[in-house]
């Protein structure tokens, strides 16, 4: 299967191509062709192009089109789910998720942005009027992690696409086949040209180029703190706006009065779930000295029950990691930590019976220290790390150490007063008390080296329009 990139309301080959390759099967799945520097600069030109047309186009025909792209994902949706499906290797349960919320955030922004309003401010002396209007920032850069694949272009095309914002996807090179699908859908309903350009790029030479042009008024991201920093830099080439969710190091906290299935439950299925690579996994997880044991001992049931492999007719909770390198850094953190005096409960290596492909069994470790790489690092892996406390002052300087730790928490405890308590002083941009929830219109974004800007809710609308006064003196 070739794919082409998708520029200026066509389809069209790059300067290049890249393999993509099942985890699970080590298996070619798809050609797909690869920008150059020229196919950086000619998307780059494209959306320049369209820019002041999308951004003066009604608000009512813009709806339009999102809706009529909307119905032909929705027309097309086992065959996005089987991109997912073969470009991750992810399990045919959880492309579902990916799906949906690429449908939703089509919905949800067309409508959202119906509530975007110019404000009258009241002039305190009584000699003008003034009002405040919000305008697309113009053209956005966005670069997608491989995680995720349709969701996180959903995080982006749909806000951009409200607001009148041309956008430029960038996915990962490890899966950009449904993405580029997407493209196809665009290219098929004959989206106004320029308004969406999807490539990818396998060297950091045409990468960068996205950012470092002086076209670009919005650079977003999804991905690690480092890749943030880096765009960053290469980004200052003009004065842009930036808005990246970021890595993650999230803790948490059990209590002695926690319900200890609830927190297990949801501890191991966000942990185990796409192979733990999920920014707001559980890394850490701190339980009080009294449930110790008794949790423990109720993760490490979960996973050994957790079913691993690659079958879209089978009930799957793990599936690989994304690559070779990824489950040895992974493999690395884990006999880092048992070097150290952690000790390995379930998992650490490859799952019996599975031979090939990129899979990791789902592990627990016990005794976990600061000392150890795996408490330090994201680890982007189906890996519990459990640390017992006994001090709960200590706990909290413990959760909120670390320079990547601001993005997702969690709190278990049947005292909600405590719970608020402790949510006060945690320093990660989403707290989630005796549960987890993930949803379009709920807002998504870290705190620190975790991000600026939020993806989903109205607030993401914010990354994509800028406010203007206008004012007028009363005669």
């Amino acid at each position: 299967m070739h794919m082409q990139m998708y520029i200026g309301g066509v389809l069209v080959d790059g300067q290049g191509s890249l393999d993509v390759i099942n985890p699970a099967t080590e298996d070619r799945v798809a050609t797909v062709a690869a920008a150059g520097l020229e196919d950086v600069e000619e998307a780059l030109s494209a959306a320049k192009a369209a820019a002041p047309g999308w951004a003066a186009t009604p608000v009512a025909e813009r709806q339009r089109w999102m809706f009529k792209l909307r119905d032909a994902v929705i027309a097309n949706e086992d065959m996005l789910r089987e991109c997912i499906h073969q470009e991750m290797g992810k399990p045919w349960g959880g492309t579902q998720e990916d799906f949906d919320l690429l449908e939703r955030s089509l919905k949800f922004y067309a409508e959202e942005i119906q509530r975007v309003h110019d404000e009258t401010l009241r002039d305190l002396d009584g000699t003008h009027e003034h009002r405040i209007v919000y305008e697309p920032v113009g053209v956005a850069v966005a670069y997608l992690a491989w995680n995720f694949p349709l969701l996180n272009l959903a995080y982006k095309i749909a806000p951009a696409m409200a607001a009148g914002c041309p956008i430029i996807l960038r996915p990962s090179a490890a899966t950009p086949v449904s993405a580029y699908a997407v493209g196809e859908l665009c290219a098929r309903i004959g989206l106004p040209a320029g308004v969406v350009n999807i490539l990818t790029t396998d060297g950091y030479e045409t990468s960068d180029a996205l950012a470092a042009s002086t076209i670009p008024n919005l650079i977003t991201l999804i991905g690690s703190t480092n890749t943030g920093k880096h765009l960053m830099k290469v980004g200052a080439t003009s004065i842009k706006k930036f808005s990246m969710e970021l890595g993650g190091n999230a803790p948490v906290l059990v209590y002695r009065d926690a319900d200890l299935d609830l927190a297990a439950d949801i501890v191991s299925t966000v942990k185990f779930n796409n192979a733990g690579q999920i920014c707001v996994t559980p890394n850490r997880v701190f339980v009080e000295r009294d449930v110790y044991d008794a949790f423990r001992e109720k993760v490490v049931a979960r996973a050994k029950a957790a079913r691993v492999g690659f079958d879209r007719q089978a009930d799957i909770l793990t599936g690989p990691m994304i690559d070779g390198r990824a489950w040895t850094r992974v493999k690395g953190l884990i006999d880092d930590a048992v070097g150290k005096g952690a000790k390995l409960l379930a998992g650490g290596d490859r799952p019996e019976g599975l031979d090939k492909g990129h899979f990791l069994a789902p592990t627990v470790l016990d005794r976990v220290t600061p000392e150890m790489q795996i408490y330090q690092n994201e680890i982007f892996g189906p890996v519990v790390s459990l640390i017992r406390f006994d001090d709960r002052e200590a706990v909290l300087d413990r959760a909120n150490d670390g320079e990547e730790g601001g993005l997702a928490s969690y709190i278990f405890t049947a005292d909600l007063g405590l719970a608020e308590a402790v949510a006060k002083r945690l320093r990660y941009g989403e707290v989630q008390i005796n549960g987890v929830k993930y949803d379009i219109y709920l807002p998504h974004g870290g705190l620190g080296q975790s991000g600026i800007g939020h993806d989903c809710s109205r607030l993401a609308l914010n990354d994509y329009l800028v406010v203007k006064r206008i004012s007028r003196g009363l005669t």
